[in-house]
This record gives C-alpha cells, sequence and structure tokens, in this order.
C-alpha cells in the first residue's frame, strides 16, 4: 500500500545518505592522496639537503678562519635559509590543501542534513496525515495488520533518522575542530616563516659586511688575518673589563653578559638591556651610596662609608621582618649587608645590584631559586641578580622587545606606579643610551 511503498523509500533514502557520509568519491579522495604524497616527498627532499648542508658547514666551522671559509660559512647558511624558507612554504601549502579538504566535507555534510531535514518533514507529513485518518478510512485501504505495520515502520524510520541526524552533527563539530587546528597550524608555520625571513636578510647583511671586508683586504689572506686579530684584541678587552656592580664586586664583563643571556634565555628580556640596568643601578650606587641598618626595630642605620646617621634606611616590618629572614638564610649577618641609602622622605633598603626591596625579593625567591638552582636566592649575587631583574624587568613588559616597550619597563623598575612622571623621564633615556652602548660591546664578542 503506499504508506508502505513511502516507508520503502525513505529507508532506501536513509542508506544513500549514510553512504555519502561515510564514503567521499573515490576519485577525490586519489587527487588529495597524491596531491600529499608529492609534497610529502618534497619536503623530505629539501630536508635531506638542510642536513646534508648542516654537515659541511659545521665541517666548515672547524677549519682555521680563512677568507675562503668564511664566505663559504656565509653562502651554506643563506642557502640553509632558503630551504627552510621553501620547506615552510610546502608545509603551509599542505595545510591549506587539509583545510580545503575539511571545507568541502563540512559542505557537503550541511547538504546532506539539509536534504535530510526535507526528508523529515516529509515523514512527519505522511505521519500526520496517518493521525488524522480515521481507524475505518484506515482499514478501507487494507487489513489492520497492514496499517499496523506501516506506523510501526513510520516510527523506526524516525527514530533512525533522528539518530542520523545527531550523528552527523557530530562528525560536523569535529571536522569544524580540525579545521581550526588546521588554521592554528598554518599560523604556526607562517610565523616561522617570518622568522625565517629574517634570519636570511641577518645573514645577507652578515654576508655584505663580509664583502666589505673583502674590498678593504682585496682578497689577501694577510691582511685579512690581520684584521680578525685587530678584533679578537677588541673583544678580549671587552670581556675582560669589569663590569660594575651595585653593593656587589665587579665581575668581567664576558661573565656578566654570559649570565645576561642564560637569563634572557629564561625571560626573553634583551641581554643589553638587562645589563643597561644593572649599569644604571650601579651608576645610581655611586653617587647616593649604600647603608647598614643597626636597628631592626625602627629602621634605623648609617652611612657605609660615612657613618652618617639615617633613620629611614628600611620600613618596619614591612621590609625589617624580611630582610633578617634572608641573612639568617644566606649565613650573613644583618647588621653588614648593604642596602641603599634612604632619599629624600622615602625608605631606603634596597638589597645588591638588582635593588629589590626585602618584601619585594622575598616575592621572587622561589622563581628565582627555581631558575638560578639555588637553595636560597641570594641579593648579592651576581648571576642571580642579573635573572631578578630580567624577571622584574619580563614582568614589566621589556620582553615585548620594542624600544618603547623597553623604556616603559625601564622607568618602571626605577619609579614603579611613578614611571610616566616627566621627571623621571631622564632614567629610561639614560638607559636606552646605555643599551646602545652595551649592544654594541655586545656585537663585537660575537663577531
Amino acid at each position: 500500500m503506499r504508506q508502505k511503498l513511502a516507508a520503502l523509500f525513505v529507508l532506501s533514502m536513509c542508506g544513500v545518505l549514510f553512504g555519502m557520509v561515510a564514503t567521499p568519491p573515490k576519485a577525490f579522495a586519489e587527487t588529495m592522496e597524491e596531491q600529499r604524497a608529492r609534497l610529502e616527498k618534497q619536503l623530505a627532499e629539501i630536508e635531506a639537503d638542510i642536513q646534508a648542508k648542516r654537515g659541511v658547514l659545521q665541517d666548515k666551522q672547524k677549519e682555521r678562519t680563512t677568507l675562503e671559509r668564511d664566505v663559504a660559512i656565509l653562502d651554506n647558511k643563506i642557502s640553509q635559509a632558503k630551504l627552510s624558507i621553501k620547506k615552510t612554504d610546502l608545509s603551509i601549502k599542505q595545510i591549506q590543501g587539509e583545510i580545503t579538504d575539511k571545507e568541502d566535507a563540512i559542505t557537503a555534510l550541511n547538504e546532506k542534513i539539509d536534504r535530510s531535514h526535507a526528508s523529515m518533514a516529509q515523514l512527519i507529513r505522511q505521519t500526520h496525515q496517518i493521525d488524522e485518518t480515521s481507524l475505518v478510512e484506515l482499514t478501507l485501504g487494507g487489513t489492520m495488520s497492514d496499517v499496523l505495520d506501516d506506523i510501526d515502520n513510520f516510527s523506526v524510520i524516525q527514530r533512525e533518522l533522528e539518530s542520523a541526524f545527531a550523528e552527523m552533527a557530530l562528525l560536523k563539530s569535529d571536522l569544524s575542530e580540525r579545521k581550526r587546528t588546521l588554521e592554528d597550524r598554518q599560523s604556526e608555520e607562517e610565523g616561522l616563516r617570518k622568522i625565517q625571513v629574517l634570519e636570511k636578510q641577518s645573514v645577507e647583511k652578515n654576508q655584505k659586511e663580509k664583502q666589505q671586508v673583502l674590498e678593504v683586504t682585496k682578497g689577501q689572506e694577510k691582511a685579512y688575518q690581520k684584521v680578525i686579530a685587530e678584533k679578537e684584541k677588541t673583544a678580549a678587552e671587552i670581556r675582560g673589563a669589569l663590569f660594575g656592580l651595585r653593593d656587589s664586586a665587579a665581575i668581567p664583563f664576558g661573565k656578566a653578559y654570559d649570565y645576561a643571556k642564560e637569563a634572557s634565555a629564561k625571560t626573553g628580556v634583551r641581554p643589553a638591556l638587562i645589563l643597561a640596568i644593572l649599569t644604571q643601578e650601579s651608576n645610581l650606587g655611586e653617587n647616593v651610596g649604600s647603608c647598614f641598618v643597626r636597628d631592626l626595630s625602627n629602621g634605623s642605620g648609617v652611612g657605609k662609608n660615612t657613618g652618617k646617621v639615617f633613620q629611614k634606611v628600611m620600613k618596619v616590618p614591612r621590609d625589617t621582618d624580611p630582610f633578617k629572614t634572608i641573612t639568617e638564610a644566606l649565613g650573613i649577618s644583618w647588621m653588614v649587608a648593604p642596602v641603599s641609602c634612604p632619599q629624600a622622605s622615602g625608605y631606603g633598603g634596597a638589597m645588591g645590584p638588582s635593588q629589590f626591596i626585602p618584601s619585594t625579593w622575598m616575592l621572587y625567591k622561589e622563581s628565582l631559586s627555581n631558575l638560578t638552582g639555588e637553595t636560597f636566592a641570594d641579593p648579592w649575587n651576581a648571576r642571580t641578580a642579573i635573572f631578578a631583574t630580567a624577571m622584574l624587568m619580563r614582568d614589566n613588559g621589556a620582553d615585548e622587545s620594542t624600544r618603547t616597550a623597553e623604556r616603559r619597563a625601564a622607568l618602571r623598575y626605577f619609579a614603579g606606579g611613578n614611571w610616566s612622571k616627566p621627571a623621571n623621564a631622564f632614567y629610561g633615556d639614560s638607559v636606552m643610551e646605555l643599551v646602545d652602548s652595551i649592544q654594541a660591546q655586545i656585537n663585537i664578542l660575537e663577531g
């Protein structure tokens, strides 16, 4: 009868729908697979080429410094950078293909869902028609058994279609999530490509500088060796020069730079900026002097070199209590631990090269201990102080790595919430001048 034929039609339609969801067109699947295979093969070839050039570079770097060797190294680095960019481009293209694949699948799925909704509407109309038809009218078209069978078939089909809709909705959600994931990967790949382009530009700049050396030396090995010797002498002088630290013994600049590089790797703050802040604080220390606390009950003390009495060397109990804890943990007497002297109407009490007040140091000590490996972070230790400066500068926004952000972070380091006051501008300007000077020294050390 008509209802039974309608039921068979809808059942067969469901089979077609499920087949379309489960199996993509064979020709399209094969085309995508061929494209992936081709891209993967290209990626493998480029990666093998990169590895080979890395081997050549390592061999060249072991050779004695010569004009030929240095030019070969630069050429190799540029070649590696270009291959890396090409590799990333292929990876992006591969990801874009996968994104397109997922988008096509989502579109096809939406069309299937729309067709299924239309089928469901038709089914509902037919079911509604059965509901409104009297029992006498239904039995005129067949036996009572036929009528009951038709009603059961429609109920089964309706449940199966509802199940199919739920399954397809889940599949659509899954495909959308995969698409978002692929887009995130694409963004990461494009970011990597930008970095590689910058690296290539840097290498090309170095090659241009090297070409200038070749022109100066006229390709003569002896003249080039003389240029290298002069640079090495300058670098050795810079590395050996003492780097002053406030309220701590000076250390060689080379060692300070090594510490700053280590701290930079952990915080993202430029080594030159870290060292510039410490230089600025050291310069300030020469002008304002250091003090000793003499009475923890009221925070009074005396000048380290002058013996002058100060009433507000350290704030009680905010800083005197943690100061006692810090010195006891380090096994030193708080009476001989140098701190900053008070200025104007404020308090002193800042410790070591990084000039943290004791209460602030206690907030950072666990993180510092984890980074430096110390059991208890020592504010008068050069390496620890460099790490502390880097961490506070990072928290002040210096890891954004723009000149504006670095200057602002320096001002916050110096003046806290009052950093934007015009009177404090000199500190930021002075720090950035020191950054440029120290960076020039670093450039010589890095060759």
